[in-house]
């Protein structure tokens, strides 16, 4: 959890929160042309709190998501569940930060033997498998090219585990393609999962054949996973097509259940026959169904839980605990908070229902006043009327792991099917919740904030005017920092979820004749593209497109280029992103080079695990085109006036951090020299590396000194000059 300013306060009609304080949560709209109050939290900031309390559901149900941000294991329910693979292998990362290439940009880890076991215990092979072992038996090299949660993964794993590797090493997500060949050291198995390729990063048939060298060299064998992609030039990747359901359910029974007489008869079961017959099932959603067949032992519950098994099933048992008469209706409003911070602390559910609770009371008895019974139900049995369950686990704080009970419904996709029916199927209860997810943005906690984000964004989804008009909009053109960052959050996350024509909004707020749907667009901007790598052309031109406008006064360019610097987060598109800033510095309008510069220069100032500065080191000065670009960012930010001051303070963290990492310093010592084109370049350098003191407080660090041997060569004796003799 991120810490917030320490600017920030709690609403006004709210008790001041103890820790942490949040953004200030007015929510008054702002109908005018005032002047917006001032930032209370950095972009980066937001960014990770939306990361950290977004809800599984949501991350769940994007069907595109997978930035690098999270799907690079900043996010615990980021890419790899059990929804894309029926089997996710364990992966321990080293980084290795030596003073070689192929060292510098190495991370692996080995995937434990006994994971491996257990998948071929149950893996099923398709028949596009046979044809791939023979191809990577004999060419080392295989690009396995198939869909999303088809079992690519796995079935890569296998390839390698039939091969009989002593081990199999999981690569780095941020391997590119121009590095494959560098990262095979060992005679073992590698797997580079879901590689990310663009029109600026293709993966070219050359790369395969130094990865080949390589591994003929090693004797180990690589395969890579990706989804069918135009920018393959030269490669003829092997499609991978996924084995059939009722062979994946196949071979999970038989490794369940002990009997293997059994399997018949629970294959022709009704539930079992239904399934089946529904159409085609990812390897994940058989696997999962398999060990619900697998509990069957003939009695009634065991028969329910196969019937209730699937999404109609929790769409109709949502209808019936919303439409339920008997269901009283702190019981629904119970439900409904269990939805909005499903996989959180119970007591927050708990507490918030509550609240809840007393706006449908106001609603449907107004001449009543509400009444909150003290004492209730313990929480297991709450938890198992609405078929959930807790558990003890660590949450993490601003002061680190603290042991919280958290409740989740048994379906995971109960949440998303709950929310949408109470908001489309019983429009009757809007006022309530509308209230309640207002009173929701205004809170202390950024977790309730955020949830109450997410709420709003799912319920956009199923029916975005609805959203925009009852709650968004007027979250939006709040004059006040808290409700406009809760507006951001909510797009960014309805985008995630392929809500209708929210990229279109944004875009058009972006140039918007309100000062805070402006602000707000555009901070949704920064917290989307990380999570939506393909989405960081589109956010550039919006944002360019505002900086070419004009007319931003200090906190709306402040915003403009902290959004910016955020597209240099996104590590897959990191080399496009600084190639559209070089395109940028040749616009013919001053505002859309000055913000080119400034969020180059904002994302360079920045050393946190995963920064531009690190990227650079790893991967970026391995690929020619991205070296040259950030050299040309670098050199322009230092000799522009109105940046030099910023790009010399930047310059300066990546003197500090090189003191502690030889790759940084390796990749300083290799780009100074292309900064230094004119006699101005060299002296401004050499000032200021001249007075850049060690980290012990002595003279000069280290590290400046090396490089400032560089730049400034010892100078020759003339008697040794041959063109005086």
């Amino acid at each position: 959890m991120t810490a917030p300013s320490p600017t920030d306060r709690g609403g006004p009609d709210e008790a001041a929160p103890p820790w942490p304080p949040g953004p200030r949560p007015d929510t008054e709209a702002d109908t005018g042309t005032g002047e917006p109050e001032e930032e209370t939290q950095e972009a980066r900031a937001a960014q990770r709190e939306l990361v950290a309390h977004t809800p599984g559901f949501i991350f769940g149900e994007a069907s595109s998501f997978g930035g690098s941000l999270v799907a690079g294991a900043q996010h615990g329910v980021s890419a790899g569940g059990s929804a894309r693979d029926v089997f996710l292998g364990g992966k321990t990362e080293i980084h290795h930060h030596g003073t070689g290439p192929a060292s510098a940009a190495y991370v692996s880890g080995e995937i434990p033997r006994q994971r491996l076991d257990a998948l071929a215990a149950v893996f099923v092979e398709s028949p596009s498998f046979a044809a791939a072992l023979a191809r990577l038996r004999d060419e080392r090299v295989l690009v396995l090219a198939g869909a999303r949660s088809t079992g690519r993964h796995s079935a890569a794993l296998m390839l390698l585990h039939r091969l009989g590797v002593p081990a199999v090493h999981a690569l780095s997500a941020e391997t590119g393609p121009a590095n494959l060949g560098t990262q095979l050291p060992s005679p073992a198995g590698h797997v580079l999962r879901d590689l990310t390729l663009s029109r600026n990063r293709p993966l070219r048939d050359t790369h395969l054949y130094a990865a080949r060298d390589r591994l003929a060299k090693t004797g180990g064998y690589l395969v890579v996973t990706l989804e069918n992609s135009p920018f393959l030039l030269g490669v003829t990747p092997s499609a991978w097509e996924p084995p059939e359901a009722a062979a994946v359910l196949r071979a999970h029974l038989a490794d369940l259940r002990k009997e293997p007489a059994d399997i018949p008869g629970l294959l022709d079961l009704a539930p079992v026959r239904d399934f089946l017959a529904r159409g085609a099932h990812r390897p994940a959603e058989a696997a999962r169904f398999a060990a619900e067949v697998a509990r069957y032992d003939g009695g009634e519950q065991a028969a329910a839980r196969l019937a209730d098994f699937g999404h109609a099933a929790v769409e109709q048992q949502c209808r019936e605990w919303l439409g339920d008469p008997e269901t009283t209706l702190r019981d629904k409003a119970f439900l409904i908070s269990l939805a909005v911070f499903d996989q959180a602390p119970y007591v927050l559910a708990a507490e918030l229902a509550d609240k809840l609770y007393v706006h449908f009371q106001r609603l449907q008895h107004p001449e009543q006043p509400p009444e909150i019974p003290v004492f209730g139900l313990p929480a297991e049995t709450r938890l198992e009327r609405a078929r959930a369950e807790g558990e003890l686990r660590d949450e993490d704080t601003d002061w680190g792991p603290v042991p919280q009970f958290t409740a989740r419904f048994k379906k995971e996709n109960t949440p998303r099917v709950l929310l949408g029916e109470v908001w489309t199927g019983h429009p009757s209860a809007r006022p309530a919740l509308v209230a309640w997810l207002k009173e929701l943005a205004r809170d202390g906690r950024p977790v309730v904030r955020t949830r109450a984000a997410a709420a709003a964004a799912l319920l956009a989804h199923a029916d975005l005017p609805s959203a925009m008009a009852l709650l968004i909009d007027g979250w939006a053109v709040s004059k006040a920092f808290g409700p406009r960052i809760t507006a951001a959050n909510t797009l960014t996350l309805a985008q995630l979820l392929d809500a209708p024509v929210v990229l279109r909004l944004l875009t058009r707020w972006c140039t918007d004749g309100h000062w805070a749907r402006r602000w707000t667009a555009i901070r949704a901007f920064g917290l989307l593209t990380p999570l939506r790598p393909d989405l960081a052309g589109p956010a550039l031109s919006a944002l360019a497109a505002r900086a070419r406008a004009g007319g931003s006064d200090r906190t709306e360019s402040k915003n403009l280029v902290d959004s910016t610097a955020l597209l240099l987060s996104v590590g897959a598109r990191r080399g496009e992103m600084l190639s559209e800033l070089v395109r940028l510095l040749h616009h013919d309008t001053a505002s859309v080079r000055a913000l080119a510069l400034a969020a180059f220069v904002r994302s360079c100032d920045n050393a946190e695990e995963g920064a531009l500065v690190e990227w650079y080191a790893d991967t970026g000065m391995y690929e020619t085109d991205s070296a040259r670009d950030l050299a040309t960012l670098w050199r322009t930010a230092l000799g522009d006036r109105g940046h030099t001051r910023a790009a010399l303070a930047a310059l300066r963290t990546w003197v500090r951090l090189a003191e502690r990492r030889p790759d940084v310093a390796q990749a300083l010592e290799l780009l100074l020299p292309a900064l230094v084109v004119t006699a101005d370049d060299r002296k401004r350098l050499g000032h200021e590396l001249a007075g850049m003191p060690a980290p012990d407080g002595g003279a000069r660090s280290p590290v400046a000194d090396r490089l400032l041997g560089l730049l400034i060569p010892s100078t020759p004796d003339p008697s040794r000059d041959p063109s005086r003799s």
